[in-house]
């Protein structure tokens, strides 16, 4: 028994390029819900709706090639199970007072977090229900290494991240 009609996949012409240019995070606990567009075997959120009274996304600048994110499928074909870790790692150059503050609050308590990502091929992708899992780095060695914080969020979620359509993210940023 098939319990999904297989989907093809087509080789794209367009220019691939790896890497982050812009994160927004924001509470799981402020996000209502979300909608896919309606188009059939549609993957694309169409829109975000927040709680009443709920924040906006915040974003989180990061420079040219120091973010990145990887999405890990682990499948057991023994218990029929299936999810896909999301790995969110962040790094923030230079450190001080409200870098340490900021990352504190994310990990405040050990809340749940969703993002949506822009990639360096101009699109955006959600990931809910992510935590911060590990902050790392440092003075550096050398003067030339710059201080510096990585930081990674971690979720396990049954699905791929969700493509956002590029058109709802500016109301739903502070």
């Amino acid at each position: 028994m098939s319990c999904e009609n297989l989907e093809s996949i087509v080789k794209s012409c367009d220019n691939n390029s790896g890497g982050v240019f812009k994160v927004y995070i924001n509470q799981q606990d402020n996000i209502d819900g979300f909608t896919l567009d309606s188009a059939p075997n549609s993957w694309t959120i169409d829109s975000i709706t927040l709680i009443g009274g709920g924040d906006l996304y915040t974003e989180f600048e990061i420079r040219r090639n120091t973010g990145s994110y990887t999405e890990d499928a682990a499948i057991d074909l023994v218990n029929g199970s299936s999810y896909v870790t999301a790995t969110i790692s962040l790094m923030f150059h230079r450190r001080d007072q409200s870098k340490s503050q900021a990352i504190k609050v994310l990990g405040a308590g050990q809340q749940y977090l969703n993002a949506i990502i822009q990639d360096a091929n101009g699109k955006y992708w959600y990931f809910p229900y992510l935590q911060l899992s590990a902050v790392g780095e440092g003075s550096g060695t050398a003067r030339a290494d710059g201080s510096k914080y990585s930081v990674t969020l971690i979720a396990e979620n049954d699905f791929l991240a969700y493509e956002v359509d590029s058109t709802i993210i500016a109301a739903l940023i502070a």
